[in-house]
């Protein structure tokens, strides 16, 4: 019997490691303009996308305490007060957007992200569910999609029971590292009891789909203390594992300026956790989905996998078709039809907007034939992992192998190194080049030139 692919190649990790986009969209957010025209978000919506679903982000940007890591969009406080106003203009931004769709579209998938959405009152959570239900039509539970990302800090066993009650059925846990010494270095205690609590309430409630968040590349970890937490994480067995890497970038975010950079592992160290982050993830069962996503067998996300029919959105890997996506609250993406919008990032500038009975929309993209066609080529590769030239030219009036013949010309030294394998008529990822999708689907992006590359994170 022929030994399957090696799928860790540290010889090519290092190569190719680099900084790129994760292509949660395309174009990136980098790309999006203040010049962006509102007009086209309204017609964009009333024209409607490819498919009749809706998908809802809500973005809740407070925290009690802040992750010296992080690199999201938050406000740190301690003061609980400051949800009641902003909870206010949501329900009213709801209002405005709804007013622009065929609400009897049904929503099939629904996310609060954050900061830390917990952070809401449990009658806040609530009063917002409340009010989207008034405004969309929210489907049943077999059909739903409905996910909320947790601080095990911040919620109790009756949290996890009044969030199942809400109409969400999936969870996902920022864990990052249960060593003791990384926690203080940045700046988040978070004991295992904690994690272990909220995950045996979501079974108890039912949740369809656990996911724990895991980060390596953070200061003081090892090899031998990843693996610790690696191994502590097996024994919970959540449904759905990932596991990113580190980005520092203190020039962008100001909070990494707290972290010591003398305690941060060398890139040596850090390949050395990545390859048992992979080798302890399968020897456990779980399934490797692409870039730093692993899922259990009997996982829906394994599925999609496995029926090449997996999807990628802003929340990172997906089993929905690609549906219109309405953004709710300060700095909040959405994708309708062939435009990106993106909400004001700053608080304030959210607040007038909607305060001033308008969309609080400050930038944004609308996509063009090439941008709907690149995209399209770097979804397949990022998802199914696989391009068939016959259908791209199909899908969009292309001759392929002519349009792309730069693009092709760039590939061959991939082809060259093992990532994937190039013939006349498509392009195949390998095993050695999962883990470096992005460098592949990177190729095809016209607007990525060495002055944005710094705004990425490292594809290793």
């Amino acid at each position: 019997m022929t030994p399957a692919a090696p799928l860790f190649r540290p010889d090519l990790l290092t190569r190719y490691d680099a900084h790129g986009p994760r292509y949660t969209s395309y174009p990136t957010a980098v790309q999006f303009t203040d010049s962006f025209d509102t007009a086209h978000y309204r017609a964009a919506a009333r024209n409607g996308g490819a498919t009749a679903d809706l998908s809802l982000y809500f973005h809740i940007p407070f925290c009690d305490t802040v992750c010296f890591y992080c690199g999201c969009n938050k406000v740190a406080t301690k003061n609980r007060a400051h949800a009641r106003p902003y909870l206010d203009r949501m329900k009213r931004e709801l209002a405005m957007q709804a007013a622009l769709f065929d609400t009897a579209r049904p929503v099939t998938q629904l996310h609060w992200g954050g900061g830390t959405p917990t952070f809401l009152s449990h009658a806040e959570m609530a009063e917002l569910m409340s009010a989207t239900a008034r405004h969309f039509n929210l489907v049943p539970d077999e059909r739903a999609e409905y996910s909320i990302e947790v601080d095990p800090r911040e919620a109790s066993a009756q949290t996890i029971t009044l969030l199942r009650e809400l109409g969400f059925n999936r969870l996902s846990l920022g864990v990052q590292d249960f060593d003791e010494r990384v926690q203080r270095a940045v700046n988040r205690i978070q004991p295992r009891a904690m994690t272990e609590t909220v995950l045996d309430a979501a079974r108890k409630q039912g949740f369809k789909s656990v996911s724990v968040d895991l980060i390596y590349g953070l200061p003081h970890q090892s090899v031998e203390s990843f693996a610790r937490t690696l191994d502590a994480i097996i024994d919970l067995a959540p449904d759905r594992v990932s596991v990113f890497g580190y980005a520092h970038m203190p020039t962008l975010f100001k909070m990494q300026r707290q972290i010591d950079e003398s305690a941060l592992p060398s890139p040596a160290v850090r390949l050395a956790i990545l390859e048992r982050v992979i080798a302890r993830m399968r020897e456990a069962g779980y399934v490797y989905i692409g870039m730093d996503h692993f899922a259990l067998p009997g996982d829906e996300l394994a599925r999609a996998f496995e029926a090449g029919t997996l999807q990628r959105n802003f929340q990172g890997y997906s089993t929905h078709a690609d549906c219109d996506l309405i953004g709710i609250g300060a700095s909040s993406i959405g994708k309708v039809g062939d435009v990106y919008a993106q909400n004001a990032r700053e608080l304030a500038d959210y607040a007038a907007a909607i305060d001033a009975g308008e969309l609080a929309i400050a930038r944004g993209v609308r996509l063009s034939a090439d941008d709907a066609l690149r995209r399209d080529i770097i979804m397949r590769l990022m998802c199914g992992g696989e391009l068939r030239f016959d259908d791209v030219g199909e899908a969009h009036g292309i001759e392929f192998s002519a349009a792309f013949s730069g693009e092709l010309a760039r590939l061959a030294p991939m082809a060259d190194d093992g990532l994937i394998d190039l013939s006349r008529d498509a392009i195949r990822v390998l095993p050695a080049g999962r883990m470096l999708v992005r460098n592949v689907a990177s190729v095809f992006d016209r607007y990525l030139g060495q002055a944005s590359l710094r705004r990425f994170s490292r594809t290793i």
